[in-house]
């Protein structure tokens, strides 16, 4: 089994993801993600600017950020945002702990600005799910911020 397969099931959980949820999704996960990268979070999200667009559940490696929808009506799925975390500009997240919720938002390369609504449910919870993104978005190797091969 390689990594992102043995990484993404236990990041899926942590986050109670269903597994009827991660296994639809899971095909258009592996076509943007490398075998060999790590799973960092796996979670379901909204726009808070378009609620009623279906589902999205995102994935977060230290290489990549990719998001999928699902659609309300017929359930059908569709690439949302594929981009290496190099690619994503003026990232930030907020975190509002006594609700539980974790909003990030980033500039994709088409000069996008996306936003992703994260209900945690629980401030312990919201608490990881911020930590995660500093682990991703600000640990990265001196390499992939500068742009430099590895």
């Amino acid at each position: 089994m390689d990594v992102f397969s043995r990484t993404f099931l236990p990041a899926a959980a942590e986050t109670a993801v269903p597994i009827s949820t991660t296994s639809r999704h899971m095909p258009v996960f592996r076509r943007c993600v490398s075998p060999n990268e790590r799973t960092v979070l796996v979670t379901r999200c909204q726009r808070p600017d378009q609620p009623m667009q279906g589902d999205y559940l995102l994935l977060l490696t230290r290489r990549r950020l990719v998001v999928t929808q699902e659609t309300l009506l017929w359930r059908r799925l569709r690439l949302h945002l594929n981009s290496e975390l190099r690619h994503l500009d003026h990232v930030t997240w907020t975190t509002d702990p006594r609700a539980g919720i974790v909003e990030l938002a980033v500039t994709a390369v088409d000069g996008i600005r996306e936003r992703f609504l994260i209900k945690a449910g629980d401030p312990a919870r919201a608490s990881h799910i911020e930590a995660l993104f500093g682990y991703a978005f600000l640990a990265r190797p001196l390499d992939a911020r500068s742009g430099a091969a590895a």
